[in-house]
């Protein structure tokens, strides 16, 4: 299957490694930064065809889609209507990354009535939690409380905001400030990001969780009137939200995210020692007894081939590389638009790329 793989970051290097270790995909990645195209190519023993091109000029885009089976986007989210758009007049199948809300309803409409598919939303989360979500609801008769939690968190925090970077800092800022999608008392409500504190603990270590946009995907419009409360929630080290809360709110950089953007990639150091925090928690009645249901594992940063990963880095590339190989094996639509939900979890945990997550620390207790 012949690949475009738009975006040769960290992510998109993680995603040609495991595409081309497969042997089943021939992966060009496309890029405008020739350096990154580089390490992206040294990544795959270059094994990678490589190709430096200006992504965002449509018709040099469409030209280089032409002939590719599939286009894979791990580009920022504010160019996933461009890519998508693309993808569709050179009749490639689409996939990508995007949590933003926008984003994805413009790729609902272009879908309608599309010949080939298109499925965003194909990380973490949005992604491989709206599948664990799914799966754990429908072993209920019926849903009272459905709640996701999701943290991209450093091994060791170490600074006044318990973080460092992780992933996209447009994407962080994205969820940070736009509003966030919701089920309460069965109908499906906007809430505002940042809102909603609350703190646990996992496994013996504390975290606050609060709203921030996006994370939820497609899951409100498929449970709407099927749970009475469903929402999702980021984690974080306690005393996060409240020096982003002053940073947004307090010295309005929420309205110049720009600058909010430069001030953390000059300040808040990139790590690789990182941990994914994935949690669904479930209640309701089954079999005439209301009963809970916990999903609850962490992902760690790992050392293989003498390289390094980050555990966003496995999670978000097996995410969308499982979504591809389920799709390609014939367990997905063939076009339209396809929601994350719809992937089974136990076909998703047994593909190739999904085990990432199957074989993650199961969590011994949550409070």
């Amino acid at each position: 299957m012949n690949i475009a793989l738009l975006g040769a970051g960290h992510i998109g290097q993680t995603i040609a490694r495991l595409l081309n270790a497969s042997g089943d995909y021939r992966v060009t990645i496309m890029d405008r930064d020739r350096h990154a195209l580089e390490v992206a190519a040294n990544a795959t023993a270059n094994a990678c065809a490589t190709r430096p091109l200006a992504l965002e000029n449509p018709t040099i885009l469409r030209e280089a889609l032409s002939g590719q089976d599939a286009v894979v986007n791990a580009l920022p989210y504010s160019l996933a209507i461009h890519a998508a758009t693309q993808a569709a007049a050179a009749g490639c199948h689409y996939f990508d990354l995007t949590e933003d809300v926008a984003a994805t309803q413009a790729i609902i409409r272009l879908a309608e009535g599309a010949r080939t598919a298109f499925m965003p939303q194909c990380g973490l989360a949005p992604g491989f939690i709206s599948i664990a979500a799914h799966h754990v609801a429908a072993g209920f008769d019926s849903v009272r409380d459905l709640k996701l939690r999701v943290g991209a968190l450093p091994a060791f925090p170490s600074n006044a905001l318990k973080y460092n970077l992780t992933w996209s800092v447009d994407g962080l800022i994205n969820e940070y400030c736009h509003p966030c999608d919701a089920i309460r008392d069965n109908r499906r409500i906007p809430v505002l990001p940042m809102e909603g504190l609350e703190h646990f603990s996992l496994d013996g270590v504390e975290y606050e969780a609060f709203n921030t946009s996006g994370g939820l995907g497609t899951l409100c419009a498929t449970l709407e009137g099927k749970v009475e409360n469903l929402d999702y929630k980021s984690v974080r080290y306690p005393g996060h939200r409240a020096l982003m809360s002053m940073l947004l709110d307090e010295l309005q950089l929420k309205s110049d995210p720009d600058n909010l953007k430069t001030i953390f990639r000059r300040s808040v150091p990139t790590t690789l020692q990182d941990v994914v925090l994935v949690v669904v928690i479930a209640s309701g009645m089954r079999n005439g007894v209301l009963a809970q249901e916990v999903l609850a594992r962490k992902i760690f940063a790992e050392r293989t081939d003498g390289h390094t990963h980050s555990a966003i880095q496995i999670t978000t590339a097996a995410g969308i590389c499982a979504a591809l190989d389920l799709f390609r094996t014939g367990k997905l639509p063939k076009r339209g638009f396809i929601r994350q939900e719809q992937i089974n979890l136990p076909d998703f945990l047994a593909n190739r790329f999904g085990r990432a997550y199957a074989q993650s620390t199961h969590i011994e207790s949550i409070s």
